[in-house]
């Protein structure tokens, strides 16, 4: 799809998502956490499931009720109480710094004012937050503000370059920036969502399940891996879907923390 006019990756584009909706969805809505809480639970989730990032954003907040007791509260603390989510000796230091650096800049942890700011300048705010970069930026607008924030993970990288939405050759930064442009603005929760969703259960890393793929005739990169999959065919291989419908990036938190 090289040199394709934006128009026609829009189309593109919207064929893609209305398949992808068509087999995994209606999506539900995702649970609103407040912006700050959202960034806290955007580091908990680097490098785990969801379930697992759910439970420790838990019981982070059962144990110190609030984000403004977190800033407060010694690495060791926030450590012991985010165990279940994995990597808590590395997430436990950049939850505090992240929560002191937006108190220090903003006064407080409020973040409603990202909403009335352009995505481009709420990005620009959140990542000069140390360890916190672009994908992070967009979950937080995207997720707890509705605004119309990219936010590129592993699986939308991967499917959106077997797909041709963006150039194979585009690294992640530049895929950020191409698709905040390229993906419509109403579209972006959607895209999110169904991506996500076709990576985890069809588009996977490795060995993708092609033949089982609703957007197949679309896939330029499909022949490679059906020829490749043809090699060791086996019955292991059947699509499983994730019949709870549950939202990428949206934990199930208990309703007096929300």
């Amino acid at each position: 799809m090289a040199g394709i006019s934006i128009a026609s990756r829009r189309n593109h584009i919207a064929t893609i998502l209305d398949m992808l909706t068509s087999e995994y969805g209606p999506f539900k809505e995702p649970r609103k956490l407040l912006p700050a809480d959202e960034l806290v639970f955007t580091i908990l989730s680097q490098h785990t499931s969801d379930i697992n990032s759910g439970r420790a954003y838990n019981n982070l907040m059962s144990h110190f009720g609030t984000l403004e007791h977190v800033a407060a509260a010694s690495t060791q603390d926030i450590e012991k109480q985010i165990q279940r989510g994995g990597l808590a000796k590395v997430k436990a230091p950049r939850i505090k710094s992240v929560l002191n650096q937006i108190i220090e800049l903003n006064g407080s942890l409020d973040l409603q004012f990202l909403k009335n700011l352009p995505v481009s300048e709420g990005v620009q705010w959140l990542t000069q937050l140390k360890g916190i970069g672009p994908k992070s930026a967009g979950i937080v607008l995207n997720f707890s503000l509705g605004l119309p924030a990219m936010a590129i993970d592993t699986h939308i990288y991967r499917v959106s370059q077997r797909l041709r939405i963006i150039p194979k050759s585009q690294n992640v930064d530049k895929a950020h920036v191409f698709l905040q442009k390229i993906v419509l603005p109403e579209q972006i929760t959607n895209f999110h969502t169904a991506i996500i969703t076709h990576g985890r259960q069809t588009c996977s890393a490795q060995n993708p399940k092609c033949s089982n793929c609703v957007v197949a005739q679309l896939c330029p990169s499909k022949t490679a891996f059906l020829k490749n999959h043809s090699k060791n065919n086996s019955n292991s291989d059947k699509l499983t879907r994730n019949r709870k419908r549950i939202v990428p990036h949206s934990p199930e938190i208990p309703e007096e923390n929300v």
